[in-house]
């Protein structure tokens, strides 16, 4: 089993096209590529999920213990021929300045990897070489395989870089890449665009040519994982279905950790997605719904226009059948939307609340909830783990009891939060359910027993 992570110097150096670029590469050359993506980050795993054709895991080390990502990490590569795990912001950026938590260093540790180093060399001469330097003695533990230059202006400019780094730093230069349009992904508040959004057709055949011409691939295939840390992989079979799940999904919900998903399997949950903006009615048989966050302020028009699916919605809550919602998801289940131009729309009418978009991040960042009652997610006091992205806040909650107390690692800000009533939960807290795989099989036996209870009624 071979693989590399793709860290970067900073946020925003690249690190996202060149994961993509190696990926897409191996792929087109017949190998089976596993991508990881490290951190709470959605879009990226998307865009990498439509290169590999394999789902993306996000592998955190705040959310999850190491024998957790270990699992992961084995269990998605039991049939790969490589792993490509993208890095989050800088190489060493985590919860704090004193330590490795939660970075991409830690990850990389953790799982015995070599690092690519991207670096953004716009603005750079002889100085990169300091950085480069820098990055090779921070952390002695860590391998690095080589770093690539971006956003390289000229072949002058690539040969005054490399005469400084290869005089002043130990890691091979693995390539260089120039401001390239055709791959570049757009962004907006919440960050890139979403795989959804984009033509990858023609993404795809930039990113092989890119990797092709641009980077040494021979040297990031050498790059091989010390199999002696490297746990065995572990095939744990799926439960027999027990349950129908319905997932939300469509350009307007699309953020889930995969993890949730496959852990809803596992506890024996069947998963049939289903599209709030385009979708008049619920699939048949659904015993629960799990609404993921997204961008529902986006497509609010369509949403409001959609009143059959938003009306089943209702009914299917009225019915007792247990609906978990996170972030966007919650939104949706309010009564009404407030979108940046002042303009309201209505949504499901699920929870009595409201939503309205705000112009800064709300509460961003990691967070550790405790729950304040009995509910579909964990019973009283239980302590789970997630992380908040949000540009939007509820008002109108006069009727809503919180579901748990919520403290920001961030900020250090303690909060009441979320909602819990019977059969619904809702949050803006998107949850790790590997990190609290109990989660998933309460979820499971909730809507098991909401279908007993409904077929004794009959």
């Amino acid at each position: 089993m071979k693989g590399v992570l793709i860290a970067g110097s900073a946020s925003g150096v690249g690190k996202t096209t060149i994961s993509l670029a190696i990926a897409a590469l191996l792929r087109a050359r017949g190998l089976n590529v596993q991508a990881f993506k490290c951190g709470p980050d959605f879009l990226d795993t998307g865009h990498l999920t439509a290169v590999t054709g394999r789902p993306t895991l996000n592998l955190d080390g705040w959310m999850l213990n190491r024998e957790e990502i270990c699992d992961a990490v084995s269990e998605a590569t039991a049939d790969a021929d490589f792993a490509v795990v993208e890095g989050m912001m800088g190489l060493f950026d985590g919860t704090s300045g004193e330590g490795e938590k939660g970075s991409s260093a830690e990850i990389a540790k953790i799982l015995s990897l070599p690092v690519v180093l991207v670096v953004d060399a716009s603005k750079s001469a002889r100085s990169i070489a300091a950085v480069i330097r820098g990055f090779e003695v921070f952390d002695p533990d860590l391998r690095f395989t080589g770093v690539v230059l971006n956003g390289v202006a000229s072949e002058a400019h690539y040969r005054l870089l490399a005469e400084a780094i290869v005089r002043n730093c130990s890691m091979p230069i693995l390539g260089w890449v120039p401001h390239h349009q055709t791959i570049h992904i757009p962004e907006r508040h919440l960050g890139l665009h979403t795989a959804a959004e984009i033509d990858w057709n023609e993404k795809k055949s930039a990113l092989e040519t890119l990797a092709a011409e641009r980077l040494k691939l021979d040297l990031l295939l050498a790059a091989e994982l010390r199999e002696e840390v490297r746990p065995p992989a572990v095939s744990k079979p799926i439960a027999s279905h027990r349950i129908t799940v319905g997932i939300a999904r469509d350009q307007a919900f699309c953020f889930y950790y995969q993890d949730n998903l496959n852990l809803l399997e596992r506890a024996g949950a069947k998963l049939v997605e289903f599209s709030p903006l385009r979708d008049a009615t619920l699939p048949a048989g659904l015993d629960a719904l799990y609404i993921g966050g997204g961008y529902p302020e986006l497509y609010a028009s369509q949403l409001n226009a959609n009143t059959d699916l938003a009306k089943e919605v209702r009914e299917f809550a009225v019915s007792g059948r247990p609906i978990y919602a996170e972030c966007g998801g919650m939104m949706y289940l309010g009564e009404r939307l407030r979108t940046g131009d002042g303009q309201v729309h209505s949504m499901a009418g699920v929870l009595p609340l409201e939503t309205e978009m705000t112009e800064k991040l709300v509460r961003f960042g990691y967070v550790e909830i405790e729950l304040l009652h009995d509910s579909l997610i964990g019973a009283r006091a239980t302590v789970l783990r997630g992380h908040s992205f949000h540009h939007s806040r509820c008002t109108n909650t006069r009727q809503v009891v919180p579901a748990f107390c919520a403290r920001y690692t961030l900020s250090g800000a303690n909060a009441e939060e979320g909602y819990a009533n019977g059969n619904v939960f809702a949050s803006y807290i998107h949850l790790h359910f590997r990190g609290t795989p109990e989660i998933a099989e309460r979820f499971v036996l909730a809507a098991e027993e909401a279908a007993h209870c409904r077929t004794e009624a009959r």
